[in-house]
């Protein structure tokens, strides 16, 4: 039997129409956006079907929408019989990898990435913090220059492949690290469209918030490995998922090096559960021959059960 990793998306790869397709195939996927729909008390399927795009973007809706799209198609896999070794998501795709390896349910993890969201939107001044993507530095001279602004907070906030990695912190900030990091050689310095500075220390004040609501969520031991964004290393333990969980908000996203410790491990394929292709890409630029697969509909799903049972 061949062994995979899930691998689960995180904001910005959310897109009108999303998850449209997979509750029109199954009975069992509508019952479980209909659920979702009675967790939240909002509409959330409609925002998700029909937009408009600036309701869907909102992170107290992408969140729990990305989450929800995951799940439903993680579900389908079971259905299938593939279950994976181990699991990595990306910032919110952390939640949906916690689902998927049981220490969280869908019930409490979608009102958790809602709260999750609201917090952050909260946390900081709205269209005063943001993100920016750097292309063609590493870590390190990037940190370099980022040490030289002193009068602004600005952090490495995802370490995503080799030659991008993203910052974040207060608009002023970045504006300033894109002539320094330009003159330090980066090839582009690439504005996000995001609502805060995630994953930096301008979310700490979310911090006190989120832990109040996490603590009353019931977190299990997880059946199966999760690299943790914070750590790049496995954890199963419930308490120490509950600990990473909380540093995350303000911690950077070591998706990098999380997928170079997981292919250590010699899984056959790295398979990205939900919508888009992001991740699917930023593995083949640390290791172009590791087998990839991005399964976001039902045409996806098949190719990719073709493969795994070897068809």
């Amino acid at each position: 039997m061949k062994q995979v990793a899930f691998m689960f998306p995180g904001q910005g790869s959310q897109t009108v129409g999303m998850g449209r397709e997979l509750y029109e195939a199954s009975p069992k996927i509508q019952k479980l956006f209909d659920d979702a729909d009675q967790i939240l008390q909002k509409n959330l399927t409609k925002i998700m079907f029909e937009g408009p795009k600036e309701e869907l973007t909102e992170t107290e809706n992408a969140q729990p929408a990305l989450l929800l799209t995951s799940i439903a198609l993680h579900t389908m896999l079971l259905d299938m019989e593939v279950q994976p070794v181990m699991t990595v998501g990306h910032s919110l795709g952390e939640y949906s990898a916690l689902v998927a390896a049981g220490a969280i349910s869908l019930e409490e993890a979608l009102p958790l990435v809602a709260t999750r969201g609201k917090l952050m939107e909260q946390a900081f001044p709205k269209g005063q913090g943001t993100m920016a993507a750097v292309l063609g530095l590493d870590s390190e001279t990037i940190q370099a220059g980022l040490s030289e602004i002193n009068e602004e907070v600005i952090d490495l906030a995802n370490l995503n492949c080799p030659g991008q990695i993203v910052i974040s912190g207060s608009v002023k900030g970045i504006e300033m690290a894109k002539e320094i990091l330009k003159a330090k050689g980066a090839k582009r310095v690439l504005p996000l469209n995001v609502s805060g500075p995630f994953h930096s220390r301008l979310m700490k004040s979310a911090n006190e918030a989120f832990s109040e609501y996490l603590n009353k969520v019931t977190i299990n031991d997880a059946a199966i490995p999760i690299y943790a964004n914070v750590s790049a290393s496995p954890v199963r333990e419930n308490a120490e998922i509950k600990e990473l969980l909380i540093k995350q908000l303000y911690s950077p996203v070591r998706f990098e090096e999380s997928i170079r410790n997981m292919m250590e491990k010699e899984v056959d394929a790295f398979v990205e559960v939900g919508n888009g292709k992001v991740l699917s890409g930023l593995v083949k630029k640390v290791n172009r021959n590791t087998t990839t697969f991005a399964v976001q509909d039902t045409a996806s799903l098949n190719d990719f059960i073709s493969w795994f049972k070897g068809d």
